[in-house]
This record gives structure tokens, C-alpha cells and sequence, in this order.
């Protein structure tokens, strides 16, 4: 293990590129690593430090509260099938081809995407469009709005870090990333990550909506797979009127999570499921 007081490796110096990377301190000390670029487009910069065994206990909550000084943000990053050379080692991701999340208003993007997922279709689909628009009752093809903010249950870096934890413990071979973003619903933006792809191909979007996630839910990102995303939610839905509304935002933001998740495959059925709910995962095909 790297001892690094207070002074920032030129390794993660690389991350920040010809953004102003001071004054920025580390003083956790670091497994062995390495920075790696994303191998899409040309990339100016690395997108992201990557280590090389597994994260072990501690460190994801130690660098989280560090991130003020070091601006890294960390991810717990699990990998294709197990394999988590894939996208990470191998820099599978595309930073150059993503917009800024504050370009994007995010109830405009959620409504939008539920208009695709609701609206008619005549292509070669085994659900009929009266079977669509009963998974997504009671609300069929109108966009219901964004659910109300809640009250955290904790403080949300608290709560992330227990759950980053928990989550390091229950998928032991989850290596860690560092990332430079500002806060955590940016860091999927900042690396380009790519696993998202059939549902959106910026994946700022997905991070516009994670930011009015952050500040009306307490979410944080806590890990990220080759096409999963993993948060911590430290103020989720207490009662199914409530949960039936922040089923609609998930429903839009990955359908996959309804289309193919636990049966019965209905936006009802999913909300039940985020009830007192301390974590979301998502699942993109």
C-alpha cells in the first residue's frame, strides 16, 4: 500500500487534466493502481484510477469523506459477467462523448423517456400496446411529474457509507475507482460510462437525473457495474402513494428495472418493492 499524506500523486493528478487541480490533498493511503483512459475517442485525460485487487473494508467511507480536499469521488465498480477487467481495466467508456449534466433539465428528460416507454407501438413487440400501458397504471401515457422531496432518515453520507459497505461485503471482488467529479451523480459523466448505451447515449442525462436525486432523496452513488448502478437513498419513499410516484421515475430512467424485473411486471408491483427501501439498483440490457 502507497503512503500518501496529504500530497496528491501525479497518477491521480492526471484525473483533474487542465482543470484546476489544486490545492488538492489525499490523505488516505491507497492500494496499488494505476490511472487508465478511456479507449473511445481521444481523450485528453485518464478517466478514472482503478485499482488493482478488490477494495478492502473502509476504504470506499475514508475516501468518501475525504473527497472535499480531494475532489475524487469513489465508486465501487464491478465488472461483465464478474470479470471486472471489463469495462474498467480496459477502459471501455467514452468521456468525450458526454455533455455537461447541467445542460439538461431533468423532469424534461424523465418525461420524455416515459412518452417512449408509454406511447404506442406497432414494431415487433410480444407486449401488446394495451399490456404496455397497463404496466404503467395507474398513470398509462400521462407523465405524472416528479415525486415530492422527502426527508432523510439520516445524514446521506452516513447512510452511504454503511451501504457502500454492505455492498462491498455482499460482492466481494468490486474493485474501487476514483474519479474527478465535484459530487457523486456527476462521476458517471466525468468517466464516460457507457452502460446506459441502448436507453441513452449521454450518460449526463442519466447524471442530470441523479443530481435532482442527491437533493430530493439523499441519494449517492455508490458503485457502478458494466451496466448496473448502485445508490444509497437515505430518504425513500414511507408509503405506497409516494412510492408509486418514484416507481414513475425509475419506470422512465431504466425501464429495464420493470420490463424485466421481479414478476408481476407492473409499475404497482415495483413501487411496493421501494418502500422504506434503502438502497436503488438499476439494470440497463
Amino acid at each position: 500500500m502507497r503512503s500518501q499524506l496529504n500530497e496528491m500523486p501525479s497518477d491521480l493528478l492526471e484525473l483533474f487534466g487542465g482543470t484546476d487541480a489544486g490545492p488538492r490533498t489525499l490523505s488516505v493511503p491507497l492500494p496499488a493502481g494505476r490511472a487508465v483512459r478511456g479507449d473511445e475517442g481521444d481523450a485528453e485525460r485518464p478517466s478514472l484510477w482503478l485499482s488493482d485487487d478488490p477494495a478492502s473494508a473502509g476504504l470506499w467511507p475514508r475516501l468518501r469523506a475525504a473527497h472535499r480536499q480531494s475532489g475524487l469521488w469513489p465508486l465501487l465498480l464491478d465488472g461483465y459477467a464478474g470479470d471486472t477487467s471489463r469495462p474498467w481495466a480496459v477502459g471501455e467508456f467514452w468521456p468525450d462523448g458526454v455533455s455537461s449534466p447541467a445542460a439538461h433539465d431533468p423532469e424534461r428528460l424523465l418525461a420524455g423517456w416515459w412518452t417512449a416507454q408509454t406511447a404506442p407501438y406497432d414494431g415487433d413487440d410480444e407486449l401488446s400496446n394495451e399490456r404496455r400501458l397497463a404496466v404503467a397504471a395507474p398513470y398509462g401515457q400521462d407523465w405524472p411529474g416528479l415525486a415530492v422531496a422527502a426527508e432523510p432518515w439520516v445524514a446521506p453520507e452516513r447512510h452511504a457509507d454503511h451501504w457502500a459497505e454492505q455492498l462491498s461485503q455482499a460482492q466481494p471482488a468490486m474493485r474501487l475507482g476514483l474519479v474527478a467529479a465535484e459530487r457523486g451523480s456527476d462521476a458517471l459523466a466525468v468517466l464516460g460510462w457507457q452502460g446506459a448505451i441502448n436507453h441513452t447515449n449521454d450518460t449526463a442525462q442519466l447524471c442530470a437525473v441523479l443530481r435532482s436525486w442527491e437533493e430530493r432523496f439523499g441519494v449517492r452513488v455508490i458503485g457502478v457495474g458494466f451496466a448496473e448502478l448502485y445508490l444509497s437513498v437515505a430518504a425513500p419513499p414511507t408509503h405506497t402513494a409516494e412510492a408509486l410516484r418514484v416507481a414513475a421515475e425509475h419506470f422512465a430512467f431504466c425501464p429495464d428495472n420493470v420490463w424485466q424485473g421481479q414478476r408481476p411486471c407492473t409499475l404497482a408491483a415495483y413501487a411496493d418493492r421501494l418502500v422504506d427501501a434503502p438502497t436503488w439498483a438499476f439494470w440497463w440490457d
